[in-house]
């Protein structure tokens, strides 16, 4: 705020402007101060070309409201600034406050691990060694090695591993490990390992800060500038005003609308629409939240760095705002933890086909992950351990003896093996529906909506999943147990109901005078 007020006040030209036949001194047309911030916005290097002309109208009216500029007759206070002739000018007090200058930080370089270093361990000279009674069976193993009845051996010297054979290492452990996590035979039905980038979980692993948030190498594909400040400004409220943030009524309001415009703009989820699927088959495990978490670790270390990051800012803003207790409430009607799940699911995860209901199967993750992201959201230390002790054992030289074709001193990695058509057809009918089942039953038991949208979303729901809900209803008869009928009160006895019946009109013989 204080930063943009500096340039414009220091770049806007002022000069003298004549209106209905008078002078004024050290103004400026509404059109010049657009083209001169927009101007301004675009070559400063915090915001940059993606600001709009529209969103610098947007930001003069704050301009206006809150006195930062006044129009020729001393006016202020109202968001009426237009993009047209009328002349304004800076007021005489400058609305500035000094704020405190930020401390110099280095960089932090964070170095991929050398697989080939020895680890660093107590000294050989230094080791204690206990003495040992020599019985007759260890005296006969160290004589039998001593006269070589011991069969022939050979040092095994293993090839140097490249930095893509790690990374490839690294993924199909990951992977193998997803599956076992999610209780699967194969995960062909819910992901295509060849859209999994080895390089993406290697980054995720080891480019992080002290924070744990991924650090980027492309810096292009970093947060803006004044989106992260937007996003600080909430998280610390009220802490934020030692930035010398304007404190004018609804301000920390427009702040979180424009960090909702900002991600609801994105082209693709967070959770990406290739991974859709393999999110969705964690709901199933819910019920077990360690399962869970540790799916989700490990589904996260899938996605592009860029994407990771930007979910674990948002995800974090989301959860510490949800606590701000400080923070006024952001609107009037909804809880704040509930506004979050309602901003920002759509953003996190959604199909690409767009059903009605990805919106609920996104609430239930979000939630989820607003519980439980700090360690969601952090690389799982024991899968970390296991893939590193593999690759170390790969590249130790091994001894191998006569007579023996494989080393077994640390078995292999599991790897996905064949199955037969009928197994995978179980597998696809049964793997899948158990979230979308537990999200039916869900639907069934919320006593909180009403009967027209508990009906409303069991159509929507037949209409995707027609399988999933045949085997919740197999007939009319168990589906109308959700709806009871409502006793029908008979209708009152009406008045004329006692009354003497109305008699038909019986014709007379007529006389004839």
């Amino acid at each position: 705020w204080n930063e943009i007020i500096e340039l414009f006040r220091a770049g806007m030209p002022l000069r003298k402007h004549r209106c209905r036949f008078k002078s004024y001194e050290r103004c400026f047309k509404a059109s010049e101060a657009v083209e001169c911030l927009h101007e301004l916005l675009g070559s400063n290097q915090n915001f940059g070309p993606e600001v709009t002309r529209d969103q610098t109208v947007k930001l003069l009216k704050k301009f206006l409201k809150n006195h930062v500029i006044e129009d020729i007759k001393g006016r202020w206070g109202k968001e009426d600034f237009e993009d047209d002739g009328r002349l304004y000018r800076f007021p005489p007090s400058s609305p500035l406050k000094s704020y405190p200058k930020k401390p110099s930080c280095g960089k932090e370089v964070i170095k991929f691990p050398d697989w080939n270093e020895a680890r660093a361990g107590p000294s050989q000279e230094h080791i204690p060694v206990k003495s040992v009674a020599m019985n007759s069976e260890m005296w006969y193993k160290r004589h039998s090695i001593a006269i070589g009845e011991v069969p022939a051996c050979k040092l095994v010297f293993r090839r140097e591993l490249t930095q893509t054979n790690i990374e490839e290492i690294w993924k199909s452990m990951t992977l193998s490990r997803l599956q076992k996590v999610l209780g699967l035979d194969s995960l062909d039905e819910v992901l295509d390992t060849k859209l999994v980038n080895s390089k993406h979980i290697v980054q995720n692993v080891y480019n992080v800060n002290k924070q744990g948030i991924v650090t980027l190498e492309d810096k292009s594909k970093e947060l803006p500038h004044w989106i992260l400040s937007a996003m600080k400004c909430l998280v610390n409220w009220p802490s934020c005003s030692d930035l010398k943030q304007p404190t004018y009524s609804g301000f920390e309001r427009d702040v979180f609308k424009t960090i909702v415009d900002y991600f609801s703009q994105i082209k693709e989820p967070l959770l990406t629409f290739n991974f859709f699927d393999i999110f969705v088959s964690v709901l199933g495990l819910l019920q077990k939240p360690s399962k869970a978490v540790e799916a989700l670790q490990i589904s996260c270390l899938l996605l592009p760095p860029e994407n990771r990051k930007r979910l674990q800012l948002l995800v974090r803003m989301m959860a510490r705002i949800s606590l701000n207790q400080d923070l006024p409430r952001l609107s009037e009607s909804v809880r704040t933890r509930t506004l979050m799940v309602q901003a920002f699911s759509r953003c996190i995860l959604c199909s690409k086909d767009e059903i009605d209901l990805d919106e609920l199967l996104a609430a239930k993750l979000v939630s989820f992950l607003m519980d439980n992201y700090q360690e969601i959201l952090s690389v799982p230390s024991a899968l970390k351990s296991s893939i590193e002790d593999h690759v170390v054992h790969l590249q130790r030289v091994q001894i191998k003896y006569a007579g023996s074709d494989s080393d077994a001193a640390l078995p292999p990695p599991p790897f996905c093996h064949q199955i037969t058509s009928g197994e995978f057809e179980y597998q696809r009918a049964t793997g899948s529906q158990e979230p979308l089942a537990a999200l039916l039953e869900e639907i069934v038991r919320d006593k909180e909506i009403s009967v027209k949208d508990k009906k409303k979303k069991l159509k929507q729901f037949q209409k995707s999943y027609p399988e999933v809900y045949r085997v919740r209803f197999p007939s009319p008869e168990t589906e109308a147990m959700v709806f009871p009928e409502k006793t029908k009160q008979k209708p009152p006895i009406l008045m004329w109901a006692l009354k003497k019946p109305f008699q038909p009109f019986h014709r007379t013989r007529s006389f004839r005078m």
